[in-house]
């Protein structure tokens, strides 16, 4: 009988446990589940401003890569021309104005230059022979920068090899597909750096002949990169990497210690002082919160004739408060006036602070 009993008792525990454990458990996976959903919310956050930052630093940082216009020639009509002459030098007038506000050109970053010629292989450009092509950078008032001039001219070939050419193409040259021309390309500027203080914002081309015959132009400008920006341009998948990469981490840390600055802050400064004031045979109590009110009022005094209840504390322990008289020699020696009262002296003042939790971190 005693041992049913025993084993009816055993099984009860047993059921009440259970059912214990059971709204504890469940209470533990809410918590589990909103402190991971929390940190999934928080590294999600993380990573989208990592990858703003990187984006906006890329996009402020790199100048434009290339920049290309077609570049349209006009000259004077209001001569008698003879023969195919012109009656000026064909001209053209660039802006390197993006939107009539962003400009092309970055300061300090060295750019190529060059203008792209099409010209058809008729006789007039064959006898012409060589030409000069004229770049005249100036600013936004109109002062020339930078200034310079390249030659050119036609490749030369050979009336038979024109001949073999117009018969093996003659298919796409009768249907439209090819056309007898070149495409001459004229290296302007091989390192060229905008002025800071003088921004270049346009270019003047000029072809100093007058008898040129030219279908079409396009003026390029690309940019070579050094250092940074090289890295940048020709690994963008690992620079993307890296710089997210960083940008988490050290947001993450700055997280991280904010975290733990919100946990230790409650430890800081200490939640009471307690100042004891001897005078004579009365012994009075305050208590001074910190920190203080907004009045800055100071704490009433208990009244005298209340004896205070005092408890000495040997360990040192926190929200203990030891009597003043109650010092130890290591408390007496002690540099800091705040850890232990000195020897204390008829109608002096004693302060005491209690040891605080952060002290034993």
């Amino acid at each position: 009988t005693q041992s049913t009993t025993n084993a009816l008792n055993g099984s009860v525990g047993s059921h009440t446990i259970m059912g214990t454990m059971g709204p504890v458990l469940h209470w533990l996976a809410r918590r589990t589940l909103f402190q991971a959903a929390i940190l999934l919310c928080i590294l999600v956050l993380l990573l989208w401003v990592s990858v703003f930052l990187y984006g906006s630093f890329y996009y402020s940082y790199m100048p434009t890569v290339s920049f290309s216009t077609p570049v349209h020639f006009y000259y004077t009509s209001d001569c008698d021309a003879s023969e195919s002459a012109l009656c000026s030098f064909p001209i053209a007038n660039i802006s390197f104005m993006k939107n009539d506000r962003d400009q092309v050109m970055a300061y300090g970053q060295p750019y190529r230059i060059s203008l792209e010629l099409e010209l058809p292989e008729s006789p007039v450009n064959e006898h012409l022979g060589m030409f000069m092509v004229k770049f005249s950078a100036y600013t936004k008032g109109g002062a020339t920068v930078s200034s310079v001039g390249r030659s050119t001219m036609l490749h030369y070939r050979s009336s038979l090899l024109q001949t073999l050419a117009t018969l093996v193409f003659s298919p796409f040259l009768l249907t439209g597909m090819a056309e007898q021309k070149q495409l001459i390309e004229v290296e302007l500027y091989s390192d060229y750096k905008a002025n800071t203080y003088q921004p270049t914002v346009g270019a003047v081309i000029e072809i100093q002949s007058k008898r040129v015959q030219i279908y079409s132009s396009q003026l390029r400008i690309h940019a070579y990169f050094t250092g940074i920006r090289y890295v940048l341009y020709n690994f963008p998948l690992t620079s993307a990497v890296i710089g997210v990469a960083t940008n988490f981490a050290f947001l993450s840390v700055i997280v991280l210690f904010s975290y733990l600055q919100f946990i230790w802050g409650g430890l800081w400064p200490p939640d009471q002082v307690r100042v004891r004031v001897m005078m004579g045979d009365n012994t009075l109590i305050g208590a001074m919160n910190e920190p203080s009110d907004v009045h800055g009022s100071e704490a009433e005094p208990e009244p005298a004739s209340k004896e205070p209840t005092m408890t000495s504390d040997t360990s040192g322990g926190v929200g203990q408060d030891a009597p003043c008289d109650s010092v130890t020699p290591e408390e007496t020696n002690s540099s800091e006036g705040l850890n232990g009262c000195q020897t204390r002296q008829p109608d002096e003042t004693c302060l005491r602070q209690r040891p605080g939790p952060w002290m034993s971190l």
